[in-house]
């Protein structure tokens, strides 16, 4: 049986155990498996742990080994890496008793004073979340879907997490880093040159996440609604890749985002 999670700082409080070790629950999920964003969120709140304050996570990069089991806890392994005076390096190990489901290494830097420049802007001309409904698969998040643009292959939402979050960096950060997990196979998929149905999960295909990246360029609220706007890359050997950017509702680029995923069409 999954265990009770009411909300994302309830997800977030990881049990120390031992030298660097911390422990976390997962909620049940209607796929039967951990989503693998809150795998990659909690391992980055374990590393959180071992960094000073002074220190914000700049990117991510996470591999998914295997699907994890709701009904089990994960422990998270961290490896202090490097600690230097303006970058620390952390690596995290994901494992439940059927090994290891994540491995991830993380760097924090210290805020730097330089050059302010964003290259990147919110598409003109969308939907604001006000003028949407709302849609969830769970307590912890919900999002607005865009519609979809089949060429070139687009996905976009706006998403938000359930929970007050105010001013706490680390846990922004990794309510950016949950949420990141949701559009990406959106995205890969619309590369396929069979069209997805309108509507609901397409059985004609099994995947899986492979790895996944993240660059946090500026702070901002991940419990406010913050746009999603995935590219499908194209595919190659059974392998989709999408690029995104995270922006908040004023428009400032927050992340990029990276997802590899592998997609087979089912014999049959």
């Amino acid at each position: 049986m999954a265990f009770i999670i009411k909300n994302f700082t309830d997800l977030m409080e990881l049990d120390p155990q031992g030298d660097d070790g911390y422990v976390g629950l997962s909620p049940e999920y209607p796929w039967g498996r951990v989503y693998g964003g809150q795998v990659v969120a909690q391992g980055l709140r374990a590393a959180y742990h071992t960094v000073d304050e002074a220190f914000h996570v700049h990117s991510l990069h996470a591999y998914f080994i295997r699907g994890g089991d709701s009904d089990e806890p994960i422990r998270y392994e961290v490896d202090q890496i490097r600690n230097g005076r303006s970058f620390m390096t952390r690596r995290v190990v994901a494992l439940q008793s059927g090994g290891p489901i994540l491995n991830m290494s993380a760097s924090f830097q210290v805020r730097e004073e330089e050059a302010e420049i964003q290259e990147v802007f919110v598409p003109e001309g969308l939907a604001r979340p006000v003028d949407l409904k709302p849609e969830s698969w769970n307590t912890v998040m919900e999002h607005c879907r865009l519609p979809d643009q089949l060429a070139p292959a687009r996905s976009m939402s706006w998403i938000r997490i359930l929970t007050e979050l105010g001013d706490d960096s680390a846990l922004q950060a990794c309510a950016l880093a949950y949420t990141s997990d949701d559009f990406p196979t959106e995205a890969a998929r619309l590369s396929y040159p069979i069209e997805p149905p309108a509507h609901g999960d397409d059985d004609r295909f099994m995947g899986a996440s492979l790895d996944h990246a993240i660059w946090f360029h500026r702070p901002g609220r991940n419990d406010r609604w913050a746009l999603h706007d995935f590219h499908g890359m194209g595919l190659a050997g059974a392998r989709g890749l999408a690029v995104g950017q995270v922006f908040d509702t004023e428009g400032v680029h927050m992340a990029t985002v990276a997802q590899e995923l592998l997609m087979r069409r089912k014999k049959g």
